[in-house]
């Protein structure tokens, strides 16, 4: 188990955002003018959460229009840090942010995700006595928190049925669930499983859950544990809210998975490994739930560890980009052989310091990354074809940027 060590080993890079050079962070309030965007996020979020294989989103006819709600995850408790969920739209054709105002009231939310309804936004309270929060998008009416049993949850997500919150504890190593009833509110926790085999990888006291995380198909939960250098895929009974382990896949000793990102066709997941600098291929069974964790391939930084967060696929399955923090790049990959094979095509500069979370816009045609030590958060165009990158201008300010939601 881990106390408030592993806490800590999170949040170090926080502690050094007050201290940016060159970054302004503009005012924010309690609420704006402008419309709470439920109508939107509802659009974007039956896109993002329909399972099995997304036909491209980037035509005309389906191209958006208006600006398009960001929502912004960050540390409270931290100096230089937010004082809630920043709000923000943006420009779907030119990438342009513009900050709106802040959700007060929810206490370090580092990781944030939507209902599949887009009704209600959901953010974990990344402290030593976890929680996760529920938010009402229509008027952000705080709808209540509910524990997690655990430390320092940094991630969580919703079930594609809209009835259940997952959720991973970083510090004690254990995943969580909650019902959601029909307004969008957090039942009491009706699940709680710890890693406790096998045992912590190299260099790990404990084990570290990092992400919570359902299949493509819907018929199985993934957990990725750092600290067990573990994959643990479990069955969710969706009427009681109980899990039950079916397999477990393990990576190189040491690796240190973090993040595991399906691809569209729902055969092929690909595994950023934070420590030992890497990433993998993995094959996906939807029968069993069985994950086969392929050979680790380059991240593009050479040598030394860059601290590998996030890989991010595109709608129509062609590129991948994964997200470098040491190296302050994002990494291009060619998805080939239907989502079987990863190419390392290139890197290019974040235009901030560690981006420890990167996000597509549901069209795919925009990237956004979570810039943390340089509270900013960079915006690329995607070009349709090759799949490069181009920085959409100057980054947005935003205080200690862990997470961007673009609906």
């Amino acid at each position: 188990m881990v106390g408030s060590g592993g806490l800590s080993r999170r949040r170090f890079v926080g502690t050094l955002a007050g201290s940016a050079a060159g970054v302004t962070v503009p005012a924010t309030t309690a609420c704006d003018d402008a419309p709470a965007p439920a109508d939107m996020a509802g659009t974007a979020a039956s896109e993002a959460t329909t399972p099995g294989p997304h036909p491209s989103a980037q035509s005309e006819s389906r191209a958006p229009s208006g600006p398009r709600p960001l929502y912004l995850g960050t540390y409270t408790s931290v100096e230089g840090g937010g004082q809630g969920i920043g709000l923000a739209t943006y420009d779907p054709g030119t990438g342009r942010v513009t900050g709106t105002g802040t959700i007060t009231g929810v206490g370090d939310p580092s990781y944030l995700a939507l209902h599949p309804n887009g009704r209600t936004l959901y953010a974990v309270n990344e402290r030593e006595d976890g929680a996760v929060t529920a938010v009402r998008l229509a008027d952000r009416e705080i709808l209540g928190s509910r524990g997690t049993g655990g430390a320092a949850p940094c991630h969580l997500s919703v079930h594609p049925s809209g009835r259940w919150l997952l959720s991973a504890n970083y510090g004690t190593g254990s995943v969580a669930v909650h019902p959601i009833d029909a307004s969008g509110a957090l039942g009491e926790r009706t699940d709680l499983v710890t890693h406790s085999s096998p045992a912590p990888g190299p260099g790990q006291e404990g084990p570290h859950a990092h992400q919570f995380v359902t299949s493509p198909d819907g018929g199985h939960v993934l957990a990725v544990d750092l600290g067990t250098d573990t994959v643990y895929t479990y069955r969710l009974d969706l009427k009681a809210g109980t899990l039950t382990e079916v397999a477990r896949a393990q990576t190189e000793p040491g690796a240190g998975p973090r993040h595991l990102t399906f691809h569209p066709g729902g055969r092929y997941a690909y595994l950023a490994n934070e420590v030992d600098n890497s990433v993998a291929v993995c094959g996906y069974d939807p029968a069993t739930g069985r994950l086969t964790i392929g050979a680790e391939q380059d991240t593009g930084t050479g040598s030394g560890t860059s601290y590998p967060a996030q890989i991010a696929v595109t709608p129509n399955g062609r590129y991948a980009y994964l997200a470098n923090r040491g190296h302050n790049s994002l990494a291009r990959y060619a998805v080939e052989a239907k989502g079987a094979r990863l190419r390392l095509l290139d890197t290019v500069p974040v235009s901030g310091d560690f981006p420890r979370q990167i996000a597509l816009s549901p069209d795919g045609n925009l990237l956004f990354a979570a810039n943390q030590r340089s509270s900013t958060v960079s915006v690329f165009q995607v070009d349709e074809d090759s799949g490069e990158l181009r920085l959409t201008g100057e980054p947005f300010a935003s205080p200690v940027a862990v997470c961007a939601l673009p609906l």
